[in-house]
């Protein structure tokens, strides 16, 4: 416990010295998976946000003071989560916080950053209820449902698949997606012809291949992360179903290609990175991430860095370490990100485009961008 308590130092120590400081002056609280299963993600957001901080240092700060980040380990857990959000607020005095986690230990956080009134973002956690803690919550990534409502899109108005199998995870993430689909699917002439339920730690999936193979549907709308889609997708290919399959963020992750090898080829997701986008910001993200981290950007790293960055940019408009300003400032905002251009409505939810990625010859890529302002509409209450 103690070499891990270290390890949380020296990362707060190393951003806040990126550009030469002796002292760090403006705490920022993170909390990420760094260890268990979603660990892969929470090195990668946490390295997009490590990278946000270090190059608003060598900018200067926040209003010349330099950005230190306290680092917590919550295991995607909100047993974890909660008691590292009153730390971060209560003890350590951070002045507002980011959660590079996922929907459940997002959630619990949330409310104890409402409570403290220390403003706080969501990178990429999707279930609705964490903007709904209060004013002081937002999030710079897509709600659940309208990444669901972005794949009905996708597949029935612009693939032209009409009959669809749905496979879906049991968690906030995957019900959340499962709902946002359902709801669009009619608009788009979509037939679900059946749903298959599946749990987070399932990696065997036999049976809901065979019924899927069965249905002969014309796609597939399947939600995970990159641990639960690599291998359905391999063994969907390998069962000889070869209609699109089409994920969303979760699989947004080199990692994805490397479970499911060449059955990862033709996948299509949605999400918020575009690899091959022509936007000065997101190509110097892509770069500068790659030769931090020393492997390719994801998704995670992308809104890891977006947090921060709207974060950081907030701060020095408002020009003060109070709350309730840093807060409005966030409201206020609009800035430009490897993401998008971030803003929000009143509920704290982000406005943008939503990006759709592709695997072709082992690696993501662009293949379009869904912009629809009524459809991708977030929720306002």
């Amino acid at each position: 416990m103690f070499a891990w308590k270290h390890s949380v130092a020296a990362i707060a120590v190393a951003v806040a010295m990126a550009a030469g400081s002796a002292a760090a002056d403006v705490k920022i609280g993170i909390n990420v998976p760094l260890t268990g299963f979603a660990a892969a993600d929470g090195k990668s957001a946490l390295t997009g946000a490590q990278l946000a901080a270090e190059e608003a240092n060598a900018a200067g700060g926040i209003n010349g003071e330099k950005v230190e980040l306290v680092v917590y380990d919550d295991q995607a857990s909100p047993k974890e989560s909660a008691p590292i959000a009153t730390k971060l607020t209560a003890q350590d005095k951070v002045v507002a916080g980011i959660s590079g986690s996922y929907s459940g230990a997002t959630r619990a956080a949330a409310g104890v950053y409402q409570a403290a009134g220390t403003p706080f973002i969501s990178a990429y956690a999707v279930h609705p209820d964490i903007t709904r803690a209060g004013d002081f919550v937002f999030r710079t990534s897509f709600v659940g449902e309208v990444q669901g409502r972005a794949g009905a899109k996708l597949i029935g108005g612009m693939l032209g698949k009409k009959r669809v199998v749905m496979i879906t995870l049991q968690n906030d993430f995957g019900k959340s997606l499962a709902a946002g689909f359902r709801e669009a699917a009619g608009k788009f002439g979509i037939t679900v012809v059946a749903e298959y339920p599946y749990s987070i730690k399932d990696r065997q999936f036999g049976p809901i291949v065979s019924k899927v193979k069965a249905d002969k549907p014309e796609a597939i709308y399947a939600s995970g992360y990159f641990f639960t889609a690599g291998p359905l997708v391999s063994q969907l290919r390998a069962a000889g179903i070869d209609v699109p399959v089409i994920g969303q963020e979760g699989y947004d992750s080199e990692k994805f290609i490397e479970i499911a090898g060449k059955a990862a080829e033709g996948v299509i997701i949605t999400t918020s990175l575009d690899r091959d986008s022509d936007k000065a910001e997101t190509k110097h993200f892509i770069a500068a991430f790659e030769k931090k981290a020393g492997y390719k950007a994801d998704m995670v790293a992308a809104s890891g860095h977006t947090a921060m960055k709207v974060l950081i940019e907030a701060m020095r408009k408002a020009g003060t370490t109070d709350k309730k300003a840093i807060r409005d400032a966030i409201a206020a905002a609009k800035v430009e990100a490897s993401t998008g251009t971030i803003s929000f409505n009143g509920l704290g939810e982000v406005r943008k485009d939503v990006q759709v990625q592709v695997v072709k010859d082992g690696a993501w890529h662009h293949h379009s961008v869904i912009s629809d302002p009524d459809l991708l509409a977030p929720p306002s209450k």
